[in-house]
C-alpha cells in the first residue's frame, strides 16, 4: 500500500521537479527571446530611415522647379527636395551631402530638376550651375541710369516701364542721393524668378553701399572737401570721360585744379548728359546748350553724377594724383591716350590731334 501511493505522488519526486523547472526555465527563456525579437524589430524600424534611408533609383524623369532658401541646412534642402517628390526621403540626400562633404557647396536660388530621383543624382544638378534658373546682368561702368534700366529690361525680360516707374524711396538710396542716377553700381547681378524691379535696383544701390564703405566715401570725401555727392559726381565725370585706369587720378587733379581757380570745368561729357547723346564729337553749338549740367556755361560741379561710377573712378576723386594740370585730352579715344597739360598752347594742339584722329579737323 505505501508503494503504491508512493507512485500516484510521483510528479513531486525530485526528478519531477528538476523538470518542471527546466520547462519554466525553457518557457522564460523563449518569452524572452519573442520580447528581444519583438524590441529588436522596433529599434530597426526607428534606425532604419538612419542605416538605410529611403531613396529613388536613377536619375529621375519630368522637371520641377525647386527653390532652395537661403541659410538652408543639408536637412532643410532634403525636406524641400522630398516635399516636391525629387529624392525618397530627406535622409537619403542629407547622407549623401555629408558622404561627399559637400554641404558648404550648396547654394540658395532656384533650380530645374526632376521627379523621383535618386539622392545622389540630386545632389549633382544642384551643385551644377546649369540647372540653376537664374538671369545674369552685366551692368558696365559709366553707363547713364537709363542706359543701366535699358539693359536690365533687355535681359531680364522685366517691363521697362516698371524700372522705370520704381519708387525711389524703395531701393534704399543714401539720404544724400537726389535719385537713381551714380547709384546703380557697376557689377553683375543675379536675377531670379519671383525678383521684382524693385529687388534688382535695391540690389544695385546695396552693392553702391558697400563700395562706398569698401573706399570710406564719407570721411575721405572730406579730406579733399567735398560731400559725399559731390564726391560721386567728381567719380562720375572722371569715368565718363574714359581713358585708362592710370588716368583717372589725373582727371580728377585737373578737376580739382579748375575748381580751385574757379574755372569752368568745360568737360564734354557733361554737355552730352544735358542733350541725352552719346558721339565723340562736339561743336561750339553743343557748349551753348541751356542746362544746369552744361559745365562749359556754369562753374563748379554738375547738380548730379552724370554716370554710374565704378570702384576706382570713386578711389580716383577721393585720391587724387598730384600735379598742376588744367587741362586733359583723350587724343586717340581707339586706343585709349589721354594727355595732361598746363599750358593752353599745348591744349590746343592735342584737340587737332582729337580732331585728326575723329577725322573731324
Amino acid at each position: 500500500m505505501g508503494l503504491g501511493a508512493g507512485s500516484r505522488v510521483e510528479a513531486g519526486s525530485p526528478s519531477q521537479r528538476r523538470r518542471g523547472a527546466l520547462r519554466r526555465a525553457g518557457l522564460l527563456s523563449t518569452g524572452l527571446l519573442v520580447s528581444l525579437v519583438a524590441v529588436g524589430a522596433g529599434a530597426i524600424a526607428v534606425l532604419k530611415p538612419y542605416i538605410s534611408p529611403d531613396d529613388f533609383d536613377g536619375p529621375g524623369s519630368g522637371s520641377v522647379t525647386v527653390r532652395i532658401a537661403p541659410g538652408s541646412s543639408a536637412e532643410a534642402i532634403g525636406s524641400t527636395l522630398a516635399d516636391a517628390g525629387v529624392v525618397a526621403s530627406a535622409r537619403s540626400f542629407v547622407r549623401v551631402s555629408e558622404d561627399r562633404a559637400v554641404t558648404g557647396r550648396l547654394r540658395p536660388g532656384h533650380y530645374r530638376m526632376r521627379k523621383g530621383m535618386a539622392a545622389g543624382a540630386a545632389l549633382d544638378l544642384l551643385l551644377a550651375p546649369s540647372s540653376r534658373i537664374v538671369k545674369r546682368v552685366t551692368v558696365p561702368e559709366g553707363l547713364r541710369a537709363a542706359e543701366v534700366l535699358a539693359r536690365v529690361a533687355q535681359q531680364t525680360g522685366l517691363p521697362l516701364k516698371e524700372l522705370q516707374g520704381v519708387d525711389r524711396a524703395l531701393v534704399g538710396l543714401p539720404d544724400y542721393a537726389p535719385g537713381i542716377e551714380g547709384f546703380l553700381f557697376p557689377a553683375t547681378y543675379e536675377v531670379e524668378p519671383g525678383d521684382t524691379a524693385v529687388d534688382v535696383l535695391a540690389a544695385m544701390v546695396e552693392r553702391f553701399r558697400a563700395a562706398a564703405r569698401q573706399v570710406g566715401l564719407a570721411a575721405e570725401a572730406a579730406k579733399v572737401h567735398l560731400t559725399p555727392l559731390e564726391a560721386v559726381t567728381v567719380a562720375s565725370l572722371i569715368q565718363a570721360e574714359g581713358g585708362t585706369d592710370a588716368d583717372y587720378p589725373k582727371i580728377a587733379r585737373v578737376i580739382y585744379n579748375r575748381l580751385a581757380k574757379d574755372t569752368p570745368l568745360e568737360i564734354d561729357s557733361t554737355v552730352l548728359y544735358a542733350q541725352k547723346r552719346r558721339t565723340l564729337r562736339i561743336t561750339e553749338s553743343d557748349t551753348k546748350v541751356d542746362s544746369p549740367y552744361n559745365t562749359y556755361r556754369h562753374k563748379g560741379l554738375p547738380p548730379g553724377p552724370i554716370a554710374n561710377p565704378g570702384e576706382k573712378a570713386l578711389m580716383a576723386a577721393l585720391h587724387p594724383a598730384e600735379g598742376d594740370w588744367h587741362w586733359f585730352v583723350t587724343t586717340d579715344p581707339a586706343h585709349r591716350i589721354t594727355k595732361f597739360t598746363n599750358k593752353e598752347s599745348e591744349f590746343v594742339r592735342y584737340r587737332e590731334e582729337l580732331n585728326k584722329n575723329l577725322g573731324t579737323s
